[in-house]
């Protein structure tokens, strides 16, 4: 399991075909990667439970960048 201290701000976000989809802002609690604003102005949320790996400066998670673009939540699903 991925520590939660090893994920920082500006590191990529790379799904499982290596593909970059985002770049995280901050942790969000324990639990959730606050990604940095997409081209809309959205935050999208991403829960450590996709997480696989933190190697080479790189947030890797467990699925295709557009499964996960069509998972992530909202801040709006986190409340």
């Amino acid at each position: 399991m991925t520590n939660v201290s090893e994920i920082k701000p500006e590191m990529p976000v790379v799904c499982s075909e290596d593909g970059q989809f985002g770049v995280v802002d901050h942790m969000e609690g324990s639990n959730y990667i606050k990604l940095k604003k997409d081209t809309s102005g959205q935050h999208h949320f991403i829960p450590m439970d996709w997480v696989v790996s933190t190697d080479n400066g790189k947030v890797k998670i467990d699925r295709p960048g557009g499964e996960a673009m069509n998972e992530w939540m909202t801040e709006s699903d986190l409340d």
